[in-house]
């Protein structure tokens, strides 16, 4: 599990390194919550997605979207800094639970979040059975823990540890918030159309060949091919059946009672 864990971030660090060098400040933001509100206008950014920072100006960042490119502006309440793909910075515990619950996110992704008022203090967010929270305590020598018997010398050693097993955490860390498929394009299966009482019967043949002006049809030569056969095999089938009936129907008729015996009253 922890090469799990180093791979998705890994890949968040690439991304993060091609957003970097794509963008003019190299900062990374997620969206916290949609810009503007549903009640005022059409979102023009979506909850959980990925900023490329453009510039800053005051309480605002000009940013474009990793994902649509569209470039606006977004106000420092609406975004977290994020590095390594799982430290956000600016994150309230109730945007994080936001982020977390999203559907994009698999049972024991997580985050850890610097406290929004005391700088340098850390919490852990793990996705199970809804939401729960780790305060990740510092020692004066600078280590980390959340349970006084383990310490770490950093956050990144304390994630490794607890992607490999939970160790008393609700479960095992599984994977970043957000590493996985963007939250705008879930990663869905494409709905299945079921027909029911479809009988090849039905199917025109002229369209498993060509017309009369050698135009091919919307199938393709092999599945036209297939099909065909499938049809014709169908068809041979259904009249071999019919034979064997119709045989025995005249098998039926041809029986006549044996005069070998002949009735007393004859």
């Amino acid at each position: 599990m922890g090469n799990l864990i180093k791979g998705a971030a890994k890949e968040a660090n690439e991304e993060e390194a091609d957003i970097t060098h794509k963008g003019l400040g190299g900062e990374v933001l997620v969206v916290t919550g949609d810009y503007p509100s549903p009640l005022v206008s059409q979102p023009i950014f979506r909850m959980g997605e990925k900023l490329t920072v453009l510039a800053q100006e005051a309480s605002w960042w000009r940013v474009r979207s990793v994902r649509t490119r569209t470039e606006n502006y977004i106000p420092n309440t609406h975004v977290a800094k994020v590095y390594h793909g799982w430290l956000f910075e600016g994150l309230e515990r109730q945007k994080a639970e936001a982020l977390l619950q999203m559907p994009c996110n698999v049972l024991g992704s997580f985050l850890v979040r610097e406290s929004t008022s005391d700088r340098g203090v850390y919490s852990l967010s793990v996705k199970h059975r809804g939401v729960q929270h780790y305060r990740i305590c510092r020692m004066d020598n600078s280590w980390y823990y959340i349970s006084p018997r383990l310490t770490f010398q950093c956050l990144e050693d304390m994630i490794t540890h607890y992607s490999d097993c939970a160790d008393g955490l609700c479960c095992t860390l599984s994977c970043p918030c957000l590493s996985g498929t963007s939250a705008e394009q879930p990663n869905t299966a494409p709905p299945v159309v079921m027909r029911r009482n479809f009988n090849w019967k039905d199917v025109d043949s002229r369209t498993f060949h060509e017309d009369a002006e050698g135009v091919g049809t919307a199938m393709s030569y092999g599945v036209r091919n297939s099909m065909a056969a499938y049809v014709s095999l169908s068809g041979a089938l259904d009249g071999g059946s019919q034979k064997r009936k119709n045989r025995n129907k005249k098998s039926k008729s041809l029986l006549v009672p044996s005069w070998d015996y002949v009735p007393e009253d004859v």
